[in-house]
């Protein structure tokens, strides 16, 4: 994040969006993104580089931006409506331990209440009432979210 975005830095975010998600970018098929000029021709190349298909939204349509606009959502109530963020440095923070939470621990609808990151998530079908003892909670993001797992 940055409080003086330009052409040249969404680029370069572009880029190592493309190199973090390495072949799972082959999974996604389209970058959405509004109509700002810090969208540039060479921002969309990062993408159409690797076979994506860029959409621009239309003007003035608020709903094309759906699920960015629930995301944003999601993170006013779950996040920022409970906690007071001092500077620049302690939003990255507060948003990088948010993001570990939010991809390998908080269930999704659309992913049947399963994280994105199925793989780091142990599954254990809970039969015995006596199991429920063993649940532990660990609260994160500085405490204002807390995730429960079985006690090992």
């Amino acid at each position: 994040m940055t409080a003086h975005p330009t052409g040249a830095w969404m680029v370069q975010q572009a880029r190592n969006l493309v190199m973090d998600l390495g072949e799972r970018i082959a999974g996604l098929r389209f970058v959405i993104h509004d109509r700002d000029p810090l969208f540039t021709s060479a921002f969309r190349e990062a993408f159409t580089a690797e076979g994506q298909r860029i959409i621009t939204t239309l003007p003035r349509t608020p709903r094309m931006n759906a699920i960015c606009e629930r995301l944003i959502g999601t993170l006013r109530r779950e996040l920022l409506d409970r906690i007071l963020i001092l500077n620049e440095h302690h939003l990255a923070r507060v948003f990088q331990e948010y993001l570990i939470h939010y991809n390998g621990h908080r269930p999704h609808q659309f992913r049947h209440q399963r994280p994105p990151d199925i793989a780091t998530h142990s599954t254990r079908d809970v039969t015995d009432l006596n199991d429920l003892r063993s649940i532990r909670r660990k609260p994160v993001v500085a405490g204002t979210i807390s995730e429960y797992r079985h006690a090992a």
